[in-house]
């Protein structure tokens, strides 16, 4: 077993910026879990502890059941048995390929076989005597990875790996990264700030704010269940409406909206996806509103509607076949579930909620 647990870790750089707060996360053994969030929530922190590069000032790295990180416990990085992968791949340039692969090989006799069973496994079979300067982006990611995986750690650390990568090769190799993975059964861990990245990639996603998981599970849950109007703003495209619920549905400027596990009578906030919003006739009975913007994307589109009472435009994602253009009429009506988040209590009115789309 070779399952990730971080428990109460906290890492502060001076008295005044603490980076992370008693964070909290476990990564199930022969998982890849990808740790989203924005510039400066800790993430890249996170790695370093786990890594060893950084000391912890409070808090628990197990990796398996082998204490690397805790009170008066600091296992150093090149004994914890952990492998990175690194912004831009970082391989020796003045080694080949195959020597690349074999660095972290202890054992000599083998490292010819380690070695040829890592290229293969990552696809370039053959590559060996090949110098970095002679390979693609891509392609040194990749050997980037079979250099992590040659020595079979307990741990696989991957640090923004696809960054430099141009956006019609990122794809690509991301699946051949985690088809790699997935055949050697290694734990991993992901840190990147791409939403749509933690989402495809990854077994689960961990969402860091203010130095804390704020929410951690399938990547299906995090984005269709959010635990909070952050999350779901982050994660993804979201539209937040104000809502009064009770038994089971919520009283919307965009009308009656049905709710997933809250039969309360409370006040709060409606979440809900852009593709959960459909266009219908502006003279039906749905609330209507005027086009103000078009996004196209190809596959899909995302139309900017201000409809008439709310204050802030709303966001519906639509085929990519529909034609519609600034100046035009549409209605707009909700369907599925949405998540619902209870407005905090506060004696000041504070913490109103607006209708609002939020960009992921």
């Amino acid at each position: 077993m070779t399952d990730l647990q971080v428990e109460s870790l906290t890492k502060a750089y001076g008295p005044a910026t603490t980076v992370l707060d008693g964070l909290d996360l476990t990564v199930p053994s022969g998982s890849l879990a990808a740790v989203l969030g924005p510039s400066g929530c800790g993430k890249t922190t996170l790695l370093r502890v786990i890594a060893g590069f950084l000391r912890a000032d409070a808090g628990t790295v197990t990796v398996g059941r082998r204490l690397l990180t805790g009170p008066g416990t600091h296992v150093p990085p090149e004994r914890r048995r952990i492998g990175i992968v690194p912004q831009e791949g970082a391989l020796f340039p003045h080694l080949s390929v195959a020597r690349n692969v074999a660095f972290g090989v202890a054992d000599r006799t083998a490292r010819r076989r380690r070695t040829e069973e890592m290229l293969e496994l990552v696809g370039l079979a053959g590559y060996g005597d090949r110098m970095p300067h002679e390979l693609s982006g891509g392609q040194q990611q990749r050997i980037a990875l079979a250099r992590a995986l040659a020595p079979e750690p307990a741990l696989v650390l991957l640090d923004e790996p696809f960054n430099a990568l141009d956006s019609a090769l990122r794809a690509g190799v991301r699946a051949d990264v985690r088809a790699a993975l997935r055949a050697t059964g290694a734990t991993a861990l992901l840190v990147t700030h791409d939403q749509q990245e933690a989402l495809s990639i990854a077994d689960l996603v961990a969402v860091v704010h203010n130095g804390r998981v704020a929410q951690c599970g399938p990547s299906h849950d995090v984005y269709s269940h959010p635990a909070d109007p952050w999350v779901a703003g982050f994660v993804g495209d979201a539209v937040l409406l104000p809502g009064d619920a009770a038994n089971g549905t919520a009283t919307t400027p965009l009308g009656q909206v049905e709710l997933r596990d809250c039969d309360a009578a409370v006040q709060g906030t409606v979440i809900l996806r852009p593709e959960q919003l459909r266009l219908t006739d502006p003279g039906g009975t749905a609330p209507a509103g005027t086009v103000t913007d078009v996004r196209y994307y190809g596959h899909d589109a995302m139309i900017t509607i201000d409809v008439e009472g709310l204050d802030t435009p709303v966001d519906v994602r639509v085929d990519g076949h529909v034609r519609l253009r600034p100046g035009d009429r549409a209605g707009v009506r909700v369907t599925g579930q949405a998540t619902f988040h209870p407005t905090p209590s506060d004696a000041n009115g504070a913490g109103e909620v607006q209708v609002k789309s939020v960009s992921g």
